[in-house]
């Protein structure tokens, strides 16, 4: 449960922890979740007096370091909170209202993040706008030498942003790791901006030129998932647990908006989910370490009210959001409607189509690995399968591979998937299930009766295949976003290219076959804009674009992240057109019709 509470405390911290101990295999089990709730209800009450004591302490840094962390799920004895960052500074917000972050595998409180006032929001703009009248006239040399020592620094506190995520998110360290490195990957591929920031020119006239000039826009802001949205804001009718916000990379999400922002010479006010700060906090450290000057990169917190504040704020000239469609869908048109650039990566729901001529043990782990990995809780996540004509008996060797996975705190030496990030998100999944048997399908395993002897109050649910699924089921219709697969059943690969197409959403798609004219066929008529062949999350690097479509990406896909397209996101043209004679012309007098071919 999160709450807003009336206190102000101070910044946040971490501590070095016990080293895991291993527990038993994951098994489906039969018997309902036991929790423990007047005990955990008893320590994180005894937490935030703590926390309440250490108020008005003043915020001079992050507590923990690159060799320095906690590595266990193991409570901190102290809790602190959150603090925002403005020009290169820790500060504790002065605001009465705080929301709990609690670790998915204990929900146990770890720190509080603050609303912030409006004030200190609007003093985060100042310090922005300020910035920017010097950081772009900074040369792109400058910027990229201040980049590369970024992208040192993260690979320096790799393990520590890792296990950040892993405390407040839940997914494994092993995994949490792959998230930080595929943010690592956009701030290198950021470093060769000064190739493409080059403008272009022409000589269209006897003595005239046009020049293309690329130039910054100046302050922007990124909005990473967040939840606890009020219902008039989204336009739904109730604020139920069946709103998703996801909530899946807290170091990559950051990193595909940080170094393309900064190296285009624009600064950045940077929003991070209230359930996962921390790792932008640690970015924020090394942002300041890297050199970058002071606000060129600030970072605030808040639910709704702080999006508004971003969605409505005059100087904000663009704004970057990866989450959920109600939330997306509401920041891209109010922010649209502001006269703001929007790029927002919405919802999905990414198939597999699989062929009985593909080679079945590599298909069995891709998907196994695509569906289950991280909990579900990705968006690239391979969420439903559609199984071409005899394919559908493989269903039980697949249910077979998933009984093998381990389901663990994240910290837990061979753990292979952790809770899910929140009790509401657990419950919301369970629901989803529950539908898919109410509306005839057969759940094939099932993970929801899961309990972990070491973590009995946490978000765990064991992976779960439904099967004999149709497209009128709740189960396709929504977004689960947790370890579950959605296995629906045709005859040709004609039919899985037309059920797939019929789906709104469009991130991303995959294949498994080893017939070349096939997949061509595939390739070709099918809609979603990121596909992969015998690959089962086609997610391109960051020298492409992340390229989804249809109801993916807000706007039909115009403005996807990294790549070409991320750059000219943050950049406005300007073209020049200069006349330069080489003599003085004697005119009889001035031309005053549309100029013509001479």
């Amino acid at each position: 449960m999160w709450r807003l509470v009336s206190r102000s405390v101070s910044a946040f911290a971490t501590h070095d922890l016990a080293t895991p101990t291993v527990v038993p295999k994951y098994s489906v089990v039969n018997h309902s979740m036991a929790f423990n709730s007047s005990s955990s209800s008893a320590a994180s009450a005894r937490r935030r007096i703590q926390a309440t004591a250490q108020q008005l302490k003043p915020v001079v840094g992050l507590t923990s370091t690159s060799f320095k962390y906690q590595k266990s799920h193991e409570p901190p004895e102290t809790v602190r909170d959150t603090p925002y960052f403005i020009d290169n500074n820790f500060v504790n917000s002065n605001t009465n209202k705080f929301i709990d972050l609690l670790d998915p595998a204990t929900n146990l409180l770890v720190t509080r993040v603050p609303q912030m006032t409006e004030e200190e929001m609007k003093a985060v703009v100042v310090s922005a706008e300020k910035a920017f009248k010097s950081w772009r006239n900074t040369t792109v040399l400058a910027r990229q030498q201040i980049m590369f020592r970024f992208v040192h620094l993260i690979k320096e506190n790799w393990d520590r942003l890792a296990a950040r995520i892993t405390l407040e998110q839940g997914k494994t360290f092993a995994d949490a790791k792959g998230d930080v490195l595929r943010g690592i990957q956009v701030a290198e591929a950021a470093i060769a901006a000064p190739e493409l920031l080059k403008g272009e020119v022409l000589e269209v006239a006897k003595d005239m030129e046009t020049r293309t000039y690329r130039e910054p826009l100046g302050v922007t802001a990124a909005i990473c998932p967040f939840s606890k949205l009020s219902c008039p804001i989204v336009g739904i009718s109730s604020c139920s647990s069946k709103l998703i916000i996801p909530i899946d990379f807290p170091a990559m999400i950051p990193l595909w908006c940080i170094p393309i922002a900064t190296i285009t010479g624009n600064t950045l006010i940077l929003k991070p989910s209230e359930r996962d700060p921390g790792a932008s906090m640690i970015l924020a450290e090394l942002v300041h370490k890297a050199g970058f000057p002071e606000g060129v990169v600030n970072v605030i917190h808040g639910a709704h009210k702080t999006v508004d504040f971003i969605l409505d704020e005059p100087a904000i000239k663009a704004i970057s959001f990866v989450g959920g469609n109600k939330a997306g869908e509401y920041i891209f048109s109010r922010g649209s409607a502001n006269g703001k650039r929007v790029q927002a990566n919405l919802g999905a729901k990414n198939h597999a189509a699989v062929l009985p001529d593909c080679n079945k043990q590599h298909f069995i782990n891709s998907v196994v690995g695509a569906a289950f990995g991280a909990a579900g809780q990705r968006c690239m996540a391979l969420s439903t399968l559609v199984m071409v004509g005899e394919t559908k008996d493989w269903l039980f060797d697949i249910a077979e591979a998933a009984k093998k996975l381990r389901v663990d705190g994240g910290f837990e030496e061979g753990a292979d998937l952790g809770p899910v990030i929140s009790s509401e998100s657990k419950e919301r999944i369970l629901s989803i299930i529950d539908s898919a048997e109410n509306e005839g399908a057969t759940i094939l395993l099932d993970g929801r009766n899961y309990v972990n002897s070491k973590y009995p109050d946490g978000n765990f649910i064991g992976p779960t295949i439904i099967v004999d699924a149709t497209p009128d089921m709740t189960c396709y219709k929504q977004e689960i976003f947790g370890p579950v697969l959605v296995c629906l059943n045709v005859e040709t690969i004609g039919g899985a290219i037309e059920l797939i197409n019929k789906n709104e959403y469009g991130n991303g798609v995959a294949i498994f076959t080893r017939s070349g004219p096939t997949a061509e066929n595939f390739r070709r008529n099918i809609e979603s804009g990121q596909v992969g062949i015998n690959v089962p999350i086609p997610v391109p690097l960051p020298m492409f674009s992340f390229t989804g479509n249809k109801k993916s990406i807000a706007g039909g896909g115009a403005n996807t992240f990294y790549g070409k397209p991320g750059i000219n996101f943050y950049t406005q043209l300007k073209t020049v057109t200069a006349l330069w004679q080489s003599h003085d012309p004697v005119a009889k007098k001035a031309a005053v019709h549309m100029p013509t071919l001479q």
